[in-house]
């Protein structure tokens, strides 16, 4: 049901929002060869090969076996929410009420940051499902950066090619980070710009991503918008090599109808909207592609 305050002090300008742009983007783009069949499903090949054996001169070749397979994915985040308007809430509302100001709030307040919620809580299941373990070590600005270099030896040791994992991390941690008694640092202000403690990169990390804290929790109730669940903790951070999921948006849907050309809402502008998506692991990448940390 719309609520509409109904404008005294004439101005329609809204205040623009915080941080609300999409801290999970680049986990959307990887494995862009897989594609949807039937609707929502993809299907993840898999193949495994035996490895050599001693050679019999004079002999024939040894036998090798190898196991062809497909692990089959679905999306499971269907979405949707129409808004209706009357032109009146519109005018006597000063325009805040307009159609316009409502598609951009919902995309700043629910749209992105629900997609990252579901993404950030999806990945944290996943490396669960496949057998990850999530460390528990309670991050402090001593053995913060030995934490991380622990998981990046092991994610190292496994092959994966650090330069292509991604840190996501709360600003917390930025911060534990910051202020690590293990990074030794040079300040100089003398050139009049300031005090710079900016990091971009941490060794072969080439990227990291502060991602609000509302938005990295371990689970999330989605049955009006997302609020954490309540056996919901709160996620440190995520390295993670986005090769080692997939992340698609399948369907969206974005649609104005102006008065008179929906029969339900008569002289009313209607606004609807749907986003069907999913994320999900690959289950022979995840558990050496991906460390988590998360309070206990």
């Amino acid at each position: 049901m719309a609520v509409v305050e109904y404008a005294t002090i004439f101005s329609n300008v809204l205040r623009e929002l915080y941080a609300q742009d999409s801290k999970s983007y680049d986990l959307f783009q990887s494995n862009l060869d897989l594609q949807l069949f039937n609707g929502k499903y993809i299907k993840v090949p898999t193949l495994s090969v035996s490895g050599y054996k001693d050679h019999t001169r004079g002999s024939s070749f040894n036998a090798g076996s190898f196991t062809q397979n497909y692990e089959t994915k679905s999306l499971d985040h269907d979405r949707d929410i129409e808004f209706i308007v009357d032109p009146m809430d519109v005018d006597e509302s000063n325009l805040t009420a307009s159609v316009a100001n409502i598609q951009k709030r919902f995309d700043t307040t629910q749209a992105i940051p629900e997609l990252d919620a579901y993404t950030f809580s999806k990945i944290y299941t996943e490396f669960v499902r496949v057998g990850g373990t999530v460390s528990t070590t309670a991050l402090t600005a001593a053995n913060v950066l030995s934490t991380l270099d622990a998981d990046m030896q092991a994610m190292e040791d496994a092959g994966v090619p650090l330069d292509r994992v991604i840190l996501y991390c709360t600003s917390a941690v930025k911060k534990l980070i910051k202020e690590s008694s293990e990074v030794t640092r040079m300040l100089s202000a003398a050139d009049g710009n300031g005090i710079d403690r900016r990091f971009k990169t941490i060794d072969d990390i080439q990227k990291i991503v502060t991602v609000p804290s509302s938005r990295f929790k371990t689970a999330f109730n989605f049955s009006n918008g997302f609020t954490p669940a309540t056996t919901a903790k709160q996620i440190n951070y995520i390295l993670i090599d986005p090769e080692a999921q997939v992340s698609r948006n399948k369907y969206s849907y974005i649609k104005v109808f102006t008065p008179g050309h929906d029969s339900r809402t008569a002289d009313n502008y209607l606004y609807q909207n749907r986003r069907y998506n999913g994320t999900f692991a690959i289950d022979e990448l995840m558990g050496t592609g991906c460390k988590i940390n998360a309070d206990a």
